[in-house]
């Protein structure tokens, strides 16, 4: 019976698309790879199929080839022997960089040592070259406080090309912000052919809390204070952000108006940016309307308001009057 041809092995019809024929290999690639328990031989045949009939030349000629029946000497074109599309000359790094340069489905679970897979055969002469490890990326989520004082935090992540998991404690600098990268060297991916690991990149998350956010080293808060607060003037404690429990005396004016912002000097998180600095506090006044006003309160207030005589709106009641 006549062996499959590279359209068979890839399970793609003569007039397969090249997103077809790239969709079908990157599923059999992902079943068949030895890192992932697939089987090697299977691999190298999915491989050498895809060399070909991703190449737009390569497949005019294979197809030629095939309406005489098959590749004289081939395994897969339909004769028995050895295939004349071979690994050799190919760098399947820059297939798997380009098939990976999708949506990266498929391979996310490992990356690809080929000089092991093919022995080194058609790799190239920098197949026994040592080569750095990729980069790894993971994320941790720390606290408003954590992040403000600075914290250690164990942080445990995969190797893919090995499935292993792996752990390693970081100090995150007191006033880390989001966004903040901690670049562990040594901790990432492991080189080939004797080639250095590459690094672990840990990216913070930091939470704002339910009364404070950052804004780079700047910490800034809202101030609730009531219609009475506002209009006679009130002296408030604010809390320090640093999460010890003292507080600020804040001043606030007579009359003050809502969206009126305090500021307190080096009273925000370190900088980061600026060892020794801190940002400030910033404290943006709010005024809460009352509610579910009681008999004596409306009472009051509509002796207040008949009282009144201001005009609150008198840019607004001119507008468009010439």
């Amino acid at each position: 019976m006549p062996g499959k041809n590279y359209y068979d092995i890839l399970g793609v019809k003569r007039d397969a698309t090249q997103d077809e024929i790239k969709k079908a290999f990157r599923k059999l690639a992902a079943k068949f790879h030895p890192d992932a328990g697939g089987d090697e031989e299977k691999f190298k045949e999915v491989s050498e199929a895809y060399t070909t009939l991703s190449d737009d030349q390569k497949r005019r000629e294979y197809d030629q080839m095939l309406l005489f029946g098959g590749i004289p000497g081939a395994d897969f074109g339909g004769s028995g022997g050895r295939a004349r599309y071979t690994t050799q000359n190919v760098d399947f790094s820059e297939i798997f960089n380009n098939v990976r340069g999708g949506d990266g489905s498929g391979f996310s679970g490992f990356d690809f040592d080929l000089s092991s897979i093919f022995g080194g055969a058609g790799m190239g002469a920098q197949s026994t070259r040592p080569n750095r490890g990729n980069d790894l990326n993971t994320t941790i989520d720390v606290s408003f406080e954590d992040a403000f004082n600075g914290v250690r935090r164990k942080v445990t992540y995969r190797i893919p090309s090995t499935n292993e998991t792996q752990s390693i404690t970081v100090k995150i600098p007191a006033g880390a912000v989001d966004g903040y990268k901690l670049r562990c060297h040594g901790y990432g991916e492991y080189g080939v052919n004797g080639g250095d690991r590459g690094d672990l990149v840990i990216t913070t998350h930091v939470v704002d809390s339910d009364v404070f956010h950052r804004d780079g080293a700047d910490v800034r808060m809202e101030l609730p204070i009531s219609v009475s607060e506002a209009a006679l003037g009130a002296t408030i404690e604010v809390p320090k952000p640093d999460g010890s429990g003292s507080r600020l005396r804040l001043r606030v004016p007579a009359g003050t108006q809502a969206g009126k912002t305090f500021r307190f000097r080096d009273e925000g998180a370190p900088d980061v940016r600026n060892p020794g600095g801190r940002g400030a506090l910033y404290v943006t006044i709010r005024i809460a309307t009352p509610t579910n006003l009681s008999e004596a309160e409306r009472a009051a207030f509509e002796q207040l308001k008949a009282q009144d005589t201001r005009n609150y709106r008198e840019a607004v009641d001119r507008y468009g009057n010439r």
